[in-house]
């Protein structure tokens, strides 16, 4: 596992390719998916550090319940919650996550996100 991976799962490409190119620009190395794919094949795969996950991936996937598989094979990971909408905090599923933020812009809160995750995981790596 990199100490510096981060994975971004979202079905929007235009998403995943600003995350991806904000944070390799803070030093980070990123792998994205689009949410298609197993998440436990990507996990595997990519070894991630930290995940930044979106919660509405397309018409029938929740990233809700990718966060459930994620758990349910590790509980130690990091996992960011990524979402336009707000009200999903209230959702029991989302109380597996370690972190919230609501998409924006302004990519600082994400960013300070990672960075909080990346130190909490470091104890674990």
């Amino acid at each position: 596992m990199s100490s510096k991976k981060v994975l971004v799962v979202d079905d929007e490409k235009h998403i995943r390719m600003l995350y991806q190119e904000e944070l390799e620009s803070d030093g980070y190395e990123v792998a994205t998916s689009d949410g298609e794919e197993p998440i436990l094949a990507v996990l595997e795969r990519e070894k991630p550090a930290v995940v930044v996950l979106d919660i509405k991936l397309g018409p029938n996937r929740s990233g809700l319940d990718l966060l459930q598989e994620i758990r349910g094979k590790d509980q130690v990971i990091p996992v960011i919650l990524s979402t336009a909408y707000d009200s999903f905090q209230h959702d029991l599923k989302s109380i597996a996550a370690d972190y919230y933020v609501v998409k924006s812009v302004d990519l600082s809160e994400l960013k300070s996100k990672v960075t909080l995750a990346l130190a909490k995981a470091a104890p674990a790596a």
